[in-house]
């Protein structure tokens, strides 16, 4: 009976060791989150280049930061201008970020357009071509999922 008592105990314990598979927060879809580029981006980068960013700012929900500045996102290039004729704009998308040493997958709503500041004249926008977008540019995105951290 003794043994019996002594393995359920230690049973339990090992249950309450053992990280639950529940998130420690959750970040709501329709949230804006804001990543700055860690490299540049450019608009000749072929779709589905990776690229990596961190947030601009800390997340807080009821007070608590659940997202802080030193996490990572991985990100990807959607469509680009990677061939001169073609007229795609340099869109990109989150999708995921390193909390912890933890991945979890983000999903934005869809690709974010990245501008090249092209010159209007006579009411014609005009593009200069291929062009990057460097290292420390801030971008915003909205998640259409909740983000499980």
């Amino acid at each position: 009976m003794k043994t019996k008592l002594l393995i359920l105990a230690w049973l339990a314990m090992l249950a309450w060791l053992v990280p639950q598979d529940s998130p420690a927060a959750t970040v709501p879809a329709g949230t804006i989150l804001v990543a700055q580029t860690l490299n540049a981006v450019s608009s000749t980068d072929a779709p589905g280049t990776r690229f990596a960013a961190q947030p601009a700012n800390n997340v807080a929900l009821n007070e608590k930061v659940i997202l802080s500045a030193g996490a990572k996102f991985s990100g990807k290039i959607e469509t680009s201008r990677r061939m001169m004729r073609s007229s795609q704009r340099l869109t990109v998308n989150l999708t995921e970020v390193q909390v912890s040493g933890r991945a979890a997958p983000i999903k934005t709503t869809g690709a974010r357009s990245l501008s090249n500041d092209s010159k209007t004249k006579r009411g014609i926008d005009v593009s200069r071509g291929a062009y990057t977008v460097a290292a420390g540019k801030s971008i915003e995105f909205q998640l259409v999922q909740p983000l499980n951290l």
